[in-house]
């Protein structure tokens, strides 16, 4: 199961650029208690558990409650990549941010959201008005949340104020393995590597910039 311990907001800049939405989102009638939640499966080491501000990776697929009919597949959309995304600060639906709270990485859950905390009156695409749903959810990593400048300095070994794909691979490498983590073929890595510079080198010259880095937006369902 992929694990990815104390990435220090360096994976903040994965979650960029996939599109920008404002979701009309209504929760003055819901609650967390309307949020139902069922874990499908605990991995045995379930220590570090997500909270509001944690970075997450995880694939979700979303289900109309009404019919079943899917209206979303992380692993068929957007090339079928995790999704990073900051917990609790509203870069997912309200009843996301509150289904996932406490995961561990490998967790999975079953979350069912009240309208009021999915996409209210109004629907969005493919989800019509008033619409409960019902989300698959696997989780992959649960790290600290951004702190830009930090991790950039951390994996610009040289100091020259661009990342290189050798930099990131490092970088990822010996975080994975720091807490004891079982070591990962080089094509585990490269996967990574690849997701960073497909989101983030945008003028694609193999290199990413401080400015690059460190522009702050965000997947939305």
């Amino acid at each position: 199961m992929m694990m990815l311990p104390k990435f220090l907001g360096f994976c903040l800049f994965l979650c960029i650029h996939i599109y920008n939405v404002i979701v009309d989102v209504t929760v003055a009638v819901a609650t967390i208690d309307d949020v139902k939640i069922e874990v499908l499966f605990t991995p045995d080491d379930c220590v570090k558990k997500s909270k509001k501000g944690d970075l997450m990776n995880a694939h979700y697929d979303g289900y109309l409650a009404e019919d079943g009919t899917q209206f979303y597949c992380s692993r068929s959309d957007k090339a079928g990549h995790p999704q990073w995304f900051v917990l609790g600060v509203g870069q997912i639906i309200k009843g996301l941010d509150i289904g996932m709270n406490g995961m561990c990485a490998g967790e999975k859950r079953k979350v069912t959201v009240p309208p009021e905390l999915a996409f209210g009156e109004k629907g969005k695409g493919p989800v019509p008005p008033n619409a409960t749903l019902v989300f698959e959810v696997e989780v992959y990593s649960v790290s600290k949340g951004p702190r830009s400048l930090e991790s950039f300095r951390d994996i610009d070994l040289d100091d020259d104020k661009v990342l290189t794909r050798e930099e990131v691979r490092f970088y990822f490498k010996v975080e994975y393995e720091r807490d004891g983590s079982k070591p990962r073929e080089d094509s585990f890595y490269e996967r990574m590597v690849n997701d960073v510079f497909q989101k983030s080198d945008h003028d694609r010259d193999g290199l990413i910039t401080l400015k690059e880095y460190n522009i702050y937006e965000h997947d939305e369902l």
